[in-house]
């Protein structure tokens, strides 16, 4: 005799779920008000009797993404007073100020493949407090969100952003934490750009984590090998600055989880392999209003307007301020190598890659700027914050100068110490991040830095894995 199954979790079908999902992110481009979407997400809560947690999701300074699972229950009677331990984060606050809040973006809700995270559980961003509740200013989401939405309603634009991001499939789970130990990845593919079997383990991995990534309303545009050996990349379109970075987080998790069902590790290490090329995240950017791209001019240079070019100007001349920001970790050093096609100039170009910026083809639609000095460990909300700060704010080169450094070549710096250095020299990133935030970045860069060898060479060192921020924990940091 069967007997009854005795949990019914939520488990929703991928059509439904990406239907659910795309509803949810156009309210947000649509900027429905806020509490609107609150109401309505206590309400399908409350009466969807089939979800058992709800998985809050935060980043710390430097990107790391953190996540905690409350009771359905608990969360909709204490969504004002979710308290966490902020001391046990680095970046965060110190012991003797730990208690930091959790605030809930209800607009930020996805609904999640059952066969991927668990049955019975959605996901929401959060946003961190102080204790009074006001935002906490090394909680970069927030910060992105409150300057986008107040470039919408002080100017009417909006901040898009597509990013490309790029990862390395390696076998046997957890491969980047035993690096110290194997010194070494071993490789699932050996095809190269564009080219694997329709079986290939590669391809089988990025058929399941496209699939739950369109599902989970991304957008996806297209996905396919790179370059490197068991090297992948998968592409979403254009969103509001706050979703896309939140997408990349949701990308790189589902990677993450897709690739441990398969017994792998999804990396998106910079350049976890030396002789191969590394993993990088170009940014595609522009600006919009009232539904015009506020970057196309059909009659200005490479099909960008006057106001494109100077948002290109004062990121290059600021170039060398955020590099550490763009690059966050020793071992996106060894990725800036022009032998590898890693963009190192500090030049906008239509077609040299190895440019900081290039200017892809474009029409009215689609005219935009590419980042291409960027690692995919970067914090993306303090990426997406900085470089339009820069872009928006930033001193311009100086007229009597401009000539003369367009006669030479300038080049970000070869390594996390120059970087270091540069970044902590320089006023506009203190502004930028304020004083705290910047300073602790600082420390943090600097006790990563301090833990590994400070010459590169050619071989890529066991420190720069276990001490990188995405990797390492409190056992592997104990290793020194």
């Amino acid at each position: 005799m069967e007997t009854a199954e005795l949990r019914k979790f939520l488990k929703i079908p991928y059509d439904e779920l990406e239907d659910k999902n795309l509803e949810a992110k156009q309210q947000r481009l649509d900027r429905v008000d806020r509490g609107v979407v609150e109401e309505a997400r206590r309400k399908y809560l409350a009466e969807e009797k089939r979800i058992k947690a709800v998985t809050v999701c935060f980043s710390d300074l430097e990107g790391r993404f953190h996540m905690l699972d409350y009771d359905k229950k608990f969360l909709l009677d204490s969504a004002d007073n979710l308290t966490f331990d902020g001391s046990s984060i680095q970046g965060f606050s110190n012991i003797a100020e730990s208690d930091l809040k959790l605030a809930i973006d209800w607009p930020a809700f996805y609904w999640l493949p059952a066969d991927i995270f668990g049955p019975g559980k959605v996901l929401v961003f959060g946003e961190v407090q102080e204790q009074d509740g006001s935002p906490y200013a090394n909680d970069f989401r927030s910060r992105l969100r409150h300057y986008t939405t107040a470039l919408y309603k002080n100017d009417g634009m909006t901040l898009n952003v597509a990013p490309e991001i790029e990862g390395f499939l390696f076998k046997g789970t957890d491969a980047e934490r035993h690096y110290h130990e194997e010194g070494q990845f071993e490789f699932v593919s050996t095809g190269g750009y564009y080219h694997s079997l329709p079986q290939d383990p590669l391809r089988q991995f990025m058929d399941r984590a496209a699939e739950a990534q369109r599902a989970m309303g991304l957008s996806n545009e297209k996905d396919h090998p790179e370059v490197a050996p068991s090297q992948f990349e998968m592409n979403f379109c254009y969103a509001d600055a706050v979703i896309a970075a939140d997408q990349i987080q949701l990308y790189k998790l589902t990677c993450r989880q897709v690739a441990r069902m398969f017994g792998f590790s999804a990396s998106f290490l910079p350049k976890p392999v030396a002789g191969v090329n590394g993993n990088g995240m170009h940014c595609n950017m522009s600006l919009s209003k009232n539904g015009k791209n506020l970057f196309f001019d059909k009659a200005g240079r490479d099909g960008l307007s006057e106001g494109a070019w100077t948002f290109v100007d004062r990121v290059l001349n600021n170039a060398v301020d955020i590099c550490l920001v763009l690059n966050s970790s020793v071992n996106g050093y060894r990725r800036l190598d022009p032998n590898f096609e890693a963009p190192n100039q500090i030049k906008a170009s239509a077609s040299n890659r190895a440019a900081m910026v290039r200017v892809p083809l474009g029409n009215e639609r689609s005219a935009r700027i590419e980042f291409r000095s960027v690692a995919p460990d970067a914090n993306p909300y303090m990426l997406f914050y900085s470089l339009a700060r820069a872009g928006m704010e930033g001193p311009l080169p100086d007229p009597a100068e401009s000539e003369g450094k367009r006669a030479r070549t300038r080049f970000l710096p070869d390594n996390i110490h120059d970087a270091i250095r540069l970044f902590k020299a320089s006023r506009l990133s203190s502004e930028i991040l304020g004083s705290d935030a910047h300073g602790k970045y600082i420390e943090l860069k600097q006790a990563a830095a301090d833990r590994c060898p400070k010459e590169l060479g050619t071989l890529v060192k066991r420190e720069e894995i276990m001490f990188h921020h995405e990797v390492t924990n409190q056992w592997l940091w104990s290793q020194f």
